[in-house]
């Protein structure tokens, strides 16, 4: 692993949905894809016309940080249908975070997410060296609990009062993990899942 993987942005390329840099070129198809009903499974901002700059800058400056490597996500038809992200990078300790991520609610129960969350996970335990990645979710955010522990990921317990959301609210945020050691039988379980009929 070179010290420069951790600042790439690869293109990761599955069957249903390929993940490629982030680029302000997808600002419109984004907000598009971001009004579709939005599904904000791992975020806890959406961005919206007013907004949408903002968070590109906010990304941008983690990205040039080496705090992050963010993606667009597009659908097996090639549409753009969302974001996602590793955040909290930290390299020393092979850690990283896959969160900040927003989907078009029509790419739900496509294999989509599933797909998404198995190449970021080898891109970051294969190429990265990861020896854990972490997600967070809201402790009220039953449906992003239940999509994080189907992944197989475990919980590591819960951070009380660990952020205020824009409408004044004080979260409590879920932290689940998988490590290395953990990612072969992971890896089988998503394969498994991916290979289910639908």
């Amino acid at each position: 692993m070179s010290a420069s993987a951790w600042r790439a942005a690869p293109t990761l390329v599955g069957h249903h949905v390929t993940l490629r840099p982030l680029d302000r070129a997808d600002r419109a198809a984004l907000l598009a894809a971001f009004g579709d009903g939005l599904d904000h499974v791992f975020a806890a901002v959406v961005p919206d016309a007013a907004t949408i700059d903002h968070w590109f800058d906010g990304i941008e400056a983690q990205q040039a940080a080496g705090r992050a490597v963010p993606f667009t996500v597009l659908d097996a038809d090639g549409r753009v249908s969302g974001a996602t992200r590793f955040m909290r990078m930290n390299e020393g300790h092979r850690r990283v975070e896959i969160g900040g991520t927003l989907y078009a609610r029509r790419v739900q129960r496509t294999g989509l997410n599933t797909e998404a969350k198995r190449l970021l996970l080898d891109h970051a335990f294969g190429v990265l060296g990861c020896q854990c990645v972490q997600f967070r979710t809201s402790w009220h955010n039953r449906a992003s609990r239940r999509a994080i522990e189907r992944l197989g990921a475990r919980m590591d317990g819960v951070l009380r009062g660990h952020m205020v959301t824009e409408d004044g609210e004080v979260r409590d945020s879920v932290v689940y993990s998988i490590l290395a050691h953990e990612w072969p039988q992971v890896r089988r379980n998503l394969d498994y899942l991916l290979e289910r009929p639908r």
